[in-house]
Parts: structure tokens; C-alpha cells; sequence
């Protein structure tokens, strides 16, 4: 096993691991195919938005039916995402350093390859279409009660070639809301976590230095038979206590 380890790092030292934005271009082929995946997306949205519009969109249960309409969106473009991945893993294949990269778990994912190099793919906030802006709109440009993929934040564009305007916009209302949600759930989550452990504690040292438990009842009459709190104790080599120990009965 050690020799392999050698030679494994041997193999690495001479040919090491680089990624340039050459690692995230597709080939015009697959330029091609991305194309025919989202024009499909686009049809099945475009159907989906004229049964809800006729009313004869099958609702889901427990939803009515903009909310239907709105979660089956949500499903095409997922599955248009993990297509795009399909095509993006083949494309630039097993040997391709942000591949390899994400495969191993060293850095990013295959999401970021491709959102690097194919498309960014629909944004959401709170899991759902960014649908907050303008009257019956997103972006004061957009017609009022258009619900296609690009005006209700799907990024067709991919971080290589660069975002038009709308849908940096539409990619930062996703960001925010990250930034927000971890801010928050830090501070309820860490209050949470002070009241449970106050709430579920079941033995307490009490001032006279003995453990009880929630009843009462004392489990030790002096905290860990000596009354010392481990915490606070400090480490001492054996030379350095006999030392001491000299010197105070001196």
C-alpha cells in the first residue's frame, strides 16, 4: 500500500491538476443539444401555462391551481437541469479536471460545472419562481401576467459566456435570500439550542457544591468527589510539581 501511495504522488507531482476556463467549454455539438433541451423545457412550459390559462390543468392534490401550475414548473425545470448535467458530464468527459474535481469532492460540484459552462438554470426563493417585484410582473420591462421561464427566473445563460442584465438580477434574489436565511438560522438556532439544553439538563452542581438532579435528589455530595471543575485545570509536568512541592515545604 505505501509504494502505491508513492507512486501516486509521484504521478500527481509530474502532471498535476489545473483548471482554466478551457475546462468549461462545450463542444459545438453540445452547444447544439443544450439548445434542443431548453427549446423542449420552453414547449412544456408554454403547454403548461395554456391549461392553466383554460382551466384544465389537472390540480394537485392540495393545491389549487396557480400552485399546480406553478410546483409542475418547478419539476420540468429540475428535470431540465439534471438533462443539462447528463449532457455536460458526457461532453467534457471523465478527464476533464473540474469533473475530476467534482467527482473526488476536492472542489465544487457538478452543479458548478454547469452552471460554469452550460446554463445557470431556474433560480427560486423560498423554493419557489421569483414572483415578487411589479404588478403581475418581476421586472418593469416585463409584460404584465407573463409566467414563462425567463421572466419568472430561469437563467438561460451560463456564468462562461456572462448573464444579461434581467437575469443577474433574478440570479442575485436567490443569493440574498441565502444570505439572509443563514444569518437568521444562525441566531435561532443557537438560542434554540440554549434553551434545550437548559430545558433537558437533568443533573445541576448546586451552591453548596453537591449534584442534584431535577428532583432534587443528590447524586454526589461533593462534585466529582472533589469539588474540582476539570475545565479549569491547568497541565503541569511531574518535574515542575516536585519542584513546587519543595518549595512550599521548605
Amino acid at each position: 500500500m505505501d509504494n502505491v501511495t508513492k507512486v501516486a504522488l509521484e504521478v500527481i507531482t509530474r502532471n498535476g491538476l489545473s483548471v482554466s476556463i478551457k475546462s468549461y467549454s462545450l463542444s459545438p455539438k453540445a452547444e447544439g443539444k443544450l439548445k434542443d433541451i431548453e427549446d423542449k423545457m420552453n414547449r412544456e412550459i408554454e403547454s403548461l401555462i395554456m391549461s392553466y390559462k383554460n382551466k384544465t390543468l389537472q390540480r394537485a392534490p392540495g393545491m389549487g391551481l396557480k400552485e399546480t401550475l406553478e410546483s409542475t414548473i418547478m419539476q420540468v425545470t429540475s428535470k431540465t437541469r439534471e438533462d443539462v448535467g447528463k449532457l455536460v458530464e458526457e461532453d467534457l468527459g471523465i478527464g476533464n479536471a473540474s469533473i475530476i474535481m467534482a467527482k473526488i469532492g476536492a472542489r465544487g460540484s457538478l452543479l458548478n460545472a454547469i452552471q460554469m459552462s452550460a446554463t445557470v438554470a431556474q433560480q427560486a426563493v423560498r423554493s419557489k419562481r421569483p414572483s415578487r417585484g411589479y404588478r403581475k410582473r418581476n421586472l418593469p420591462f416585463n409584460y404584465p401576467g407573463v409566467l414563462s421561464a425567463r421572466e419568472k427566473g430561469f437563467v438561460f445563460s451560463s456564468f462562461r459566456k456572462g448573464l444579461e442584465a434581467d437575469e443577474f438580477y433574478l440570479h442575485s434574489m436567490g443569493g440574498r435570500e441565502s444570505l439572509v436565511n443563514t444569518a437568521i438560522r444562525t441566531a435561532r438556532s443557537g438560542y434554540m439550542q440554549r434553551r434545550l439544553i437548559n430545558a433537558f439538563q437533568d443533573l445541576v452542581v448546586y451552591p453548596d457544591k453537591t449534584v442534584r438532579d431535577a428532583n432534587g435528589t443528590i447524586v454526589q455530595f461533593l462534585y466529582g468527589g472533589d469539588g474540582k471543575d476539570a475545565m479549569l485545570a491547568s497541565k503541569a509536568e511531574a518535574a515542575d510539581v516536585a519542584k513546587q512541592d519543595d518549595i512550599d515545604t521548605a
